[in-house]
């Protein structure tokens, strides 16, 4: 199920006591699904995505009486717009050099308006409710919206990324499952080799999964060298995790050929621990280009009606 913005769904407002000019955050996917604010949007049918985004935080602006600021990572055009957003409805697009300015502060107010884990808990909901798709472009939208405030290496967006990952095993998208746990591995690895042997563990899920021999070879010979760097520093202590090693090992060397489905190896490495969340996981994010300034499909004309760009 969806959610439509409404002034009536108070969860969806920044916190009265947040600075002015909170950046919103807007996400369109690459099938024109959109998330503004962790909420996907019910587009009605056909009403195109940037109108969607611009009519959303037309009604933040309404609401606080104020100018609003928004980011929106556009995937259809692979771009990043940046926002000003009048009480009118009007709208025009800026430059990198005018958005607000970065710093720690600024995102600590902005998560603290609209936190993250509020936005994890609706993805479990949906999950929960066997709603994967309206899950995974929330994850997907969290992931690359913490990525670009924080960085791949932040533990908010390895998490997010992790998440993703598993909605896309959950799916039966093997191959993206398997970049995106990949890239959170092959992260852990560089900056935390103490913790890396769960999330290879998973990669190594993903992995298991897939036909193509190509991908089997390239990301087969990636996870073994990881195995084999864990196993070196003397950090393979789980039987699971030295009999995942070997499953790698042993595919590669007949050729790529697939474990069977519902193999041990692999219902272990994803189901989570006591406690434990599930790993996180990631793509080899594609570099998104800065959007130029009076792109059309995000700018709106004083007194314009709703779902009306200029």
């Amino acid at each position: 199920m969806t959610h439509s913005l409404t002034p009536r769904d108070k969860g969806n407002l920044p916190a009265l006591s947040a600075p002015p000019l909170i950046r919103l955050d807007a996400y369109v996917a690459e099938d024109g699904s959109t998330v503004v604010n962790g909420h996907l949007l019910d587009m009605g049918g056909t009403r195109p995505p940037n109108e969607a985004v611009l009519d959303a935080v037309a009604m933040f602006a309404r609401t606080l009486g104020a100018p609003v600021a928004a980011t929106v990572i556009d995937r259809t055009a692979q771009q990043v717009a940046r926002l000003r957003v009048l009480p009118d409805g009007s709208s025009r697009t800026i430059g990198e050099e005018e958005d607000l300015p970065p710093g720690r502060e600024r995102t600590a107010a902005e998560e603290e308006a609209f936190p993250p884990l509020a936005r994890v808990e609706r993805i479990i909901q949906h999950a929960q409710r066997e709603e994967l798709h309206a899950a995974f472009v929330l994850a997907s939208a969290l992931r690359e919206h913490l990525t670009l405030r924080r960085g791949a290496e932040d533990e908010l967006s390895l998490e997010a990324r992790a998440i993703e990952a598993y909605l896309a095993y959950l799916r039966g998208d093997y191959m993206l499952s398997t970049v995106l746990a990949l890239t959170v591995a092959r992260i852990r690895c560089r900056t935390d080799l103490n913790r890396a042997a769960p999330d290879v563990a998973r990669a190594t899920a993903a992995w298991q999964r897939l036909w193509d021999e190509g991908q089997v070879a390239t990301r087969g010979q990636e996870l073994l060298h990881m195995w084999e760097r864990l196993s070196a520093a003397g950090l393979l202590q789980e039987a699971s995790h030295h009999a995942m090693a070997q499953a790698v090992r042993s595919r590669l060397a007949q050729g790529g050929r697939s474990v069977p489905r519902g193999s041990a190896p692999v219902a272990a490495a994803l189901t989570p621990g006591p406690g434990q969340a599930p790993a996180p996981v990631a793509p080899e994010d594609k570099p998104l280009k800065p959007t130029r300034r009076g792109l059309r499909r995000f700018t709106r004309r004083a007194g314009r009606s709703p779902g009306q760009a200029s």
